[in-house]
């Protein structure tokens, strides 16, 4: 159970993240998860060139030590990165110790102020910790492509019904949500541009 827009009272409830970062001129904050993967995450870019877009890559330690050139390629093309974990963990399910550890090894791959847990998950004594160090993101719209219940069309309508002006919307470079993606990131990017959006990083 997943709900596209996080209601505003839970944003207010956890002021400690970040859930939005709204601007004087329309401004939506594209970012993705889980990545670089061969293929998609490529993909993505080419998406995000066409339209002179930037966003926000949330990458796992582990798929940029096994794709340095990728991760590399999201830095030369001027996009921002952040710290996802170097396993992809769910906070819930480890220590803070545990978790800390693995956001530290996913840090020696990934230069950034910027953190997002697996899931959304992380207990109270990991963020207390994390948030000495990090910006911890979480989001403002939740396209849904990790769905595979999900047709690529809802996807896209997740997004376009529920994004505004300092939106942060996740998408996962992932071959898991690969075949939403590729609907509803063109999609997104083509109906935000035509009303006068940019699309910048965090």
């Amino acid at each position: 159970m997943y709900l596209a827009k996080t209601p505003l009272f839970i944003q207010k409830l956890l002021p400690c993240y970040t859930w939005r970062a709204p601007k004087e001129s329309p401004v939506i904050y594209l970012t993705f998860d889980d990545g670089p993967i061969p293929d998609v995450t490529p993909w993505v870019l080419d998406q995000l060139r066409a339209y002179h877009a930037k966003g926000t890559f949330f990458c796992v330690g582990d798929n940029v030590r096994k794709h340095p050139a990728i991760y590399e390629a999201i830095l030369a093309e001027g996009h921002r990165t952040g710290n996802h974990t170097m396993n992809h963990l769910n906070g819930w399910k480890h220590t803070p110790a545990a978790y800390t550890d693995n956001v530290r090894a996913c840090g020696q791959y990934v230069k950034s102020n910027l953190f997002r847990p697996p899931y959304g998950r992380i207990r109270p004594a990991q963020r207390r910790f994390l948030q000495k160090h990090y910006q911890i993101v979480m989001w403002d719209v939740l396209s849904g492509d990790f769905d595979t219940a999900l047709s690529p069309q809802a996807c896209l309508q997740n997004v376009l019904d529920h994004a505004t002006n300092g939106s942060i919307v996740v998408f996962h470079d992932s071959l898991k949500a690969e075949p939403r993606l590729r609907v509803a990131l063109p999609g997104v990017l083509k109906h935000f541009s035509e009303r006068g959006f940019a699309f910048e990083g965090l």
